[in-house]
């Protein structure tokens, strides 16, 4: 049966986030994942993750000034130094904290960067970040993003991602494969994740339109999720999605499939 872990940065968003580990575990998840742990001590993260026994199966590397609207600075070559500052504070974190993979977001093309520019800055910086991921027994990750939720990301399909990790030539460098962006950018979901599924080292699911719970939009969830099981997906499947009420209230679909 699919794993499911609760996304922090999504999910009980109506209470401060430390306390969102408590609200994770009474609602019956025992992973979590978040987009970033940098803006507290990792010792208070690890406190509540051993109170309430809970597996972090997730975060991020750093992705630049968020609130300023950095998606991800891997693809932008006037700041390389800063993203790798960035891969030896994520290694500090996870290390502290025992999640096993970290996700890099390329981000957004920098204006008046050529394109050959820009992938072998990317190339680059994904081989560094493998390096010394795998030093620590930690894998990468890199996450195709649609382009209408964010205008400009560098890499938006599969394919594209796929083809980056060839070049990068790291074994411990998968996909992160977010069924709600890849629906918005190419479908063929089911196909998609068989062709790929050696390369996926993880999942994450928000149903379309509206970035909502599974079964409240297009996306055939029913058929997806224990077809994802059958062809021997065996990781957790990140619930990254914006509940429609509260999150409590619209976890029929998790129950149902017995996450």
């Amino acid at each position: 049966m699919p794993r499911f872990a609760a996304n922090l940065s999504m999910l009980f968003t109506e209470v401060p986030f430390l306390d969102r580990f408590a609200r994770a575990a009474q609602a019956g998840f025992q992973a979590v994942e978040f987009l970033f742990p940098y803006a507290y001590e990792a010792d208070e993260i690890r406190r509540r993750l051993d109170e309430h026994g809970l597996t972090l199966v997730l975060h991020n590397l750093p992705a630049g000034d968020w609130e300023a609207g950095d998606r991800g600075i891997a693809c932008d070559p006037a700041r390389v130094a800063e993203f790798r500052a960035g891969v030896a504070d994520a290694i500090r974190y996870a290390r502290a904290l025992g999640v096993f993979q970290l996700n890099c977001l390329i981000g957004k093309a920098p204006a008046g960067v050529d394109a050959a520019t820009l992938h072998r800055t990317v190339v680059e910086n994904l081989r560094f970040a493998a390096a010394e991921l795998r030093e620590a027994g930690l894998r990468l990750l890199i996450e195709p993003i649609n382009p209408c939720d964010i205008p400009g990301f560098y890499l938006t399909r599969t394919e594209q991602a796929v083809a980056l990790l060839d070049e990068v030539g790291a074994p411990n460098a998968l996909v992160q494969y977010d069924i709600y962006h890849a629906q918005r950018v190419e479908g063929e979901l089911a196909g998609t994740l068989q062709k790929h599924l050696a390369r996926i080292g993880h999942i994450q699911l928000a149903d379309n339109p509206g970035r909502h719970e599974p079964g409240s939009g297009e996306i055939h969830y029913a058929w997806l999720l224990p077809y994802i099981d059958r062809i021997g997906y065996s990781g957790w499947i990140g619930c990254e999605y914006k509940p429609a009420a509260t999150t409590e209230a619209g976890l029929g679909w998790r129950r149902a499939f017995g996450g």
